[in-house]
This record gives C-alpha cells, structure tokens and sequence, in this order.
C-alpha cells in the first residue's frame, strides 16, 4: 500500500513551464488532474515566478501523459487555481534541454565492434537524449551505454546515435537519443533537466 501511496504522490509533481515552453517553477497538484477546477500549489517560495501569468503548461515529473494547457482562475497565496484547457503535444517534454558540461565515459554493448570504455564531455541534457564531444570511431544508429552525472544519483542509459560533425579541435560531435528507457529512468532524467534549468534561469536573474 505504502508503495502505491508514493506512486501517486510522486504522479501529482509536475513542472510549470509557460507558454513558450520556459521553465518557471514546481508544484504539486492537490486535486486530480481530470478535476473540473485544478488546485496547485506552487513550491519552494517560486510564486512570484508564474502569478503574472494568464495561461501555464504542467508537466508531470513521473507520469508519461501529455502535459497539461491550463488557464489561471485566481490565486490564494502560494496555490493556483486553474482550468485545463487542452493537452500539448509530448514532444515539449522530450525537447527540454539544457547546456551542461560534465566528464563521463561510454560502454559498448555487447555487439559493439569496440571494447572497454571512451571518454565523452557533454554539452547539452534533454529529456530525451545527450549531445557530447568524443573521439571518432562510433557509427550512425550505433547505440552504446553512457553514464549521466548531473542527476541525484548517476545513472547508466543507453543513447543512440543520429548525428556526427568534426569539430574545430578534431574532436567529433554525437547528437544522441536516449533508448529503451524504464518509467524510473524517465523520472530522474526529467528531474535532471528541469532542476538545471531552473538553477540556470536563477543565475541568470541574479546578475540582472
């Protein structure tokens, strides 16, 4: 029960973008989503954040449903009330991106032409794949196992191969997909990605 309990905790945490897909803030939804009025509670003191806004986007942090168009009713202090509107295509979640540098290593698979393990630094995390500077010698479509580091914990993904360009500094550019990714994975990625976010729109304001 106690497990059941968390699931649908943890299915009420979404993320709040606004119209032209820009992250603002998390929240927490106190009512079920197909509610005739919707009640969020807007976290971490962020409701300066989303209180001018008309209409917002809610993006579940653990469930896979289409995230959310709502229309804002009225606010009591840090809750929202608002009116879903329609739904937004996923491709919104899958294209949340963020630039962040790290160091990490590839695995080959066990059908791979390669052994042992190559060194990568990223340059961009999305919610549905990872662009990265590496040396030469993967293929197009070639999926290995790569290690992402800015999450809670690290955590090990398979990644795709869709493109490759030379660099100035003869290093090669790999635009990847994440594949075959469990609901869990998902998630932590998901929270990766939009925590980062937030912390990059954060910095930015504070140097205004």
């Amino acid at each position: 029960m106690a497990d059941n309990q968390t699931t649908r905790a943890d299915a009420r945490n979404f993320m709040i973008l606004d119209t032209e897909n820009h992250p603002l803030a998390h929240g927490r939804l106190e009512t079920p989503p197909d509610a005739p009025t919707l009640r969020l509670l807007v976290l971490n003191a962020d409701i300066d954040e989303v209180e001018d806004k008309e209409n917002l986007i809610l993006v579940s942090m653990s469930s896979n449903d289409a995230p959310m168009r709502c229309k804002v009713l009225r606010q009591r202090g840090d809750v929202l009330f608002l009116e879903k509107t329609g739904t937004v295509d996923n491709e919104v979640r899958r294209n949340l991106r963020v630039p962040v540098t790290f160091d990490s290593f590839l695995y080959p698979l066990d059908n791979s032409r390669w052994r042992g393990r190559r060194p990568i630094r990223s340059l961009d995390l999305s919610c549905g794949g990872i662009a990265f500077t590496g040396e030469e010698g993967l293929d197009l479509h070639e999926v290995q196992e790569i290690v992402i580091v800015p999450t809670e914990e690290p955590v090990v993904l398979q990644c795709e191969i869709l493109r490759k360009k030379e660099m100035e500094d003869g290093s090669i550019l790999y635009a990847t997909k994440f594949v075959n990714m469990c609901e869990d994975e998902e998630v932590v990625v998901r929270e990766a990605v939009f925590s980062l976010q937030l912390a990059g729109r954060s910095a930015r304001s504070d140097k205004k």
